[in-house]
This record gives structure tokens, C-alpha cells and sequence, in this order.
């Protein structure tokens, strides 16, 4: 088991290191001057050249990343060019905001879609099956936004049980406090994991119950639920849970239309901010947080699925 984390976290800093520098890339190649954008349209050259000088603008593409890199490792991670505030207090704050916006979506999304995936697998071609498939693959069928609209009139407009807008989460909010903000978001991205989710569970359920070892313990006298419970399920849930790990670094940094329909101030929002105003350090910060979310709910991922699977040959 240690030889194969180590070899996976050797994994997980040779992809955060070229991920790095393929960010570092993709920012400077946005259209657009940052220190025109800083100083305005009327702004002369001198000033313009001075502006990129402070900002080390004008050094080479290799020691911007050189510098912007070893920064990063140490936690410095600058200053913002439209806000002139530290970077890391900022993204910080926001990553504390999508953990919980995440954190609410898992507990509705997991229950539902893996009791709707057990129930259909149970039922395979019957009413229920079609059902609950047809009801999955209809919602997810939607746009996000769209999903969001309808929900805000429904919940919002018109029964007035939400609040429309997230705007009102604020630094230093109690989680129950910013809840009630939080429910209309998660519910939106809920939608999003509810066919995936439930339609994997569903598959899983299918293939084990068609198993010998489920037909021997039937014939041994099991009682059916003890089968399904203690057996079928044990097995079939092993990809759903890998797939709830990876679905979790996705909800960090992912539901960047979702926080735009809603307003919530997590980091998909940040993004949108930065890429509009073209502010470099503020777009790099956010996107590494992002990528290093990805990646470490990936290695979870694959932790946990070899752990749970003995199958696994960790030590090759």
C-alpha cells in the first residue's frame, strides 16, 4: 500500500507541474494588455512601460513562471491588478465558500441518486426502472442555467421559500447562517450528478446480482435483504464512490454557471471576475487551487478504491 501511494503522489506533482505551466501559458496568451486595462485607455506609453516593469511584465516568459511558481509553493501568491489586495486571503475565502456549497450538494445528491440507482437496479425493465431512469436523464438533459431560472421562480418568485440570490453570504458567516443561500445552488448541481450517479449505481446493482456468488447465497438460505445489503451493494457502490470523490473536486471549481445564475461567491465566480478584468495573478491563483482540488480528489479516489478493492495489486 505505501509503494502505491507513493507512486501515486509521484503522479500527482508531475501532473500539478506541467498543469502549472500549461495555466502560466494559457493566461498570457489572453488578448488584451493588463497594464492598459489597469491604467486606462488614455494612458501613455511611459506610464504603460513603468506599469510593466512593476509588475515584471517585461522579463521573460520562463522567469515570469520561474518567479510565479516558487511564489505559489511558498503561499505568496501576489497581489490582485484590479483589486490591489492580497491574492491568497481572497481565494481562500471563496474556496471556503465552494467546500460548503460542495459539501451541501454531496449530502442531497449521494442519498438520492444511489437510492434512485438500487431502486432501478432491483426493478431492471420494470415501471420503476423506466421511471426513474427517464426522470434522471430528462433533468440532466437541461442546461444548468436553465435548471437554475426555473428553480429560482418556482422556489423564489413564486412560493418564496429560498432566497433567488447567494449575493448575501458574506466572510465570517456561520454555516447555518449562509445555508438557506447555499440550498437553491446545490440543489441545481444535485440535478447535474443525479442521471450519472444513479445510472452507475444502477449498473452495478444489474452485474452483481447476475453473479454466482448472489445465486449461492440465495440458495444457502439468505434472506434476500441481507444479499442485497451486505453483498450486491457492498460490490456495486465500489465505482459510485470513486465517482462521488471525483465528482467533489468538480464542485470546487466546476459550477461556474451555477454561481453566475445564483450570484454565490465561490471560485467559479472569482474566475468569470478575473478573466474579466484580466487580472493575471488573480486567474492563475484561482485555476491552480482548482486544478490541485482535481487532483487530490482524484487521488482520493483511487485510494479509496484500493482499499475497498483487495483486488488491486497495490504493490505493483
Amino acid at each position: 500500500m505505501t509503494k502505491y501511494i507513493l507512486r501515486r503522489f509521484g503522479f500527482l506533482i508531475l501532473t500539478l507541474l506541467i498543469t502549472s505551466m500549461i495555466v502560466f501559458a494559457i493566461t498570457q496568451w489572453l488578448p488584451g494588455d493588463v497594464a492598459r486595462v489597469i491604467l486606462g485607455r488614455e494612458a501613455g506609453e511611459a506610464a504603460l512601460e513603468n506599469l510593466r516593469s512593476e509588475l515584471g511584465l517585461d522579463a521573460p516568459l520562463p522567469v515570469q513562471y520561474g518567479r510565479w511558481a516558487v511564489n505559489f509553493v511558498q503561499g505568496d501568491w501576489g497581489t490582485s491588478f484590479s483589486t490591489r489586495t492580497p491574492i491568497r486571503a481572497v481565494v481562500m475565502q471563496r474556496l471556503g465558500n465552494s467546500l460548503r456549497l460542495a459539501l451541501v450538494t454531496l449530502v442531497l445528491a449521494i442519498p438520492l441518486a444511489v437510492g434512485m440507482g438500487v431502486l432501478a437496479g432491483l426493478n431492471e425493465n420494470k415501471w420503476i426502472d423506466n421511471v426513474v431512469s427517464i426522470s434522471a436523464l430528462s433533468v440532466v438533459g437541461l442546461p444548468e442555467f436553465v435548471t437554475g431560472l426555473v428553480l429560482i421562480q418556482v422556489f423564489a418568485a413564486t412560493f418564496r421559500i429560498f432566497p433567488a440570490s447567494s449575493s448575501a453570504i458574506k466572510p465570517g458567516m456561520s454555516f447555518g447562517e449562509a445555508l438557506p443561500f447555499m440550498l437553491l445552488p446545490a440543489i441545481t448541481a444535485t440535478l447535474v450528478l443525479l442521471a450519472y450517479i444513479s445510472r452507475l449505481t444502477r449498473t452495478g446493482v444489474i452485474e452483481e446480482l447476475k453473479k454466482p456468488y448472489v445465486r449461492t447465497a440465495t440458495l444457502k438460505g439468505l434472506p434476500r435483504r441481507v444479499v442485497i445489503v451486505k453483498h450486491v451493494l457492498r460490490n456495486a457502490l465500489l465505482p459510485t464512490i470513486t465517482v462521488i470523490a471525483i465528482s467533489f473536486g468538480w464542485l470546487i471549481g466546476g459550477l461556474i454557471v451555477i454561481e453566475n445564475v445564483f450570484n454565490y461567491p465561490g471560485l467559479g465566480r472569482l474566475m468569470v471576475f478575473a478573466i474579466d478584468r484580466r487580472d493575471l495573478p488573480l486567474l492563475q491563483a484561482v485555476t491552480m487551487v482548482v486544478v490541485v482540488g482535481v487532483v487530490l480528489a482524484n487521488l482520493a479516489a483511487d485510494l479509496l478504491y484500493a482499499y475497498l478493492n483487495p483486488r488491486i495489486r497495490l504493490g505493483e
